[in-house]
């Protein structure tokens, strides 16, 4: 895959460490979160009820939606706590040269 189908989304020193962080990438929100395990992303609004996943509890790969409690795993977007059903929209990033970046 060409490097061009990527793009710098936020340096990596700037993530909250073993958090989660919002980060603005045109009209869209996204949640990328420094795990044990690496670096994950997904879209920042919780499927449930659109809450904003970024001010939600975060521990180890499960992100908890703050309005009612939904969970996810952000590894693969799946709920795992309801009232949450549907799948978050995971996105795919890599790091490179301490960038953070998101497959376009």
């Amino acid at each position: 895959m060409s490097d061009k189908s990527w793009r710098d989304l936020i340096a990596v020193n700037e993530l909250e460490k073993d958090w989660v962080t919002r980060v603005e990438a045109g009209k869209r929100t996204i949640a990328v979160y420094d795990t044990p395990s690496g670096i994950y992303a997904s879209l920042a609004l919780c499927t449930h009820n659109g809450a904003d996943l970024c001010d939600g509890y975060f521990d180890d790969h499960v992100i908890e939606c703050p309005l009612h409690q939904g969970a996810f795993d952000i590894r693969d977007g799946k709920p795992v706590a309801p009232p949450a059903t549907q799948a978050l929209q995971v996105l795919e990033v890599r790091v490179r040269d301490g960038m953070v970046q998101l497959r376009i």
